[in-house]
């Protein structure tokens, strides 16, 4: 499984910014990231499946 970092997650998602990432997260548009030590990661395969989604596309 492949996981995103938060500069990887903002390149996927257009270059959006931090507190962008962050406000969409406490609003729930987007998948929560899993903590790792002291990093937090997204998992890819969630954010892909969210996209498509959010596009209307079928999985």
């Amino acid at each position: 499984m492949q996981y995103l970092t938060l500069t990887e997650l903002r390149a996927k998602l257009g270059n959006r910014s931090r507190s962008a990432i962050y406000a969409d997260l406490a609003a729930g548009r987007l998948p929560q990231p899993i903590k790792l030590g002291g990093r937090i990661y997204w998992p890819e395969a969630e954010i892909d499946a969210h996209l498509r989604n959010l596009r209307g596309e079928a999985a």
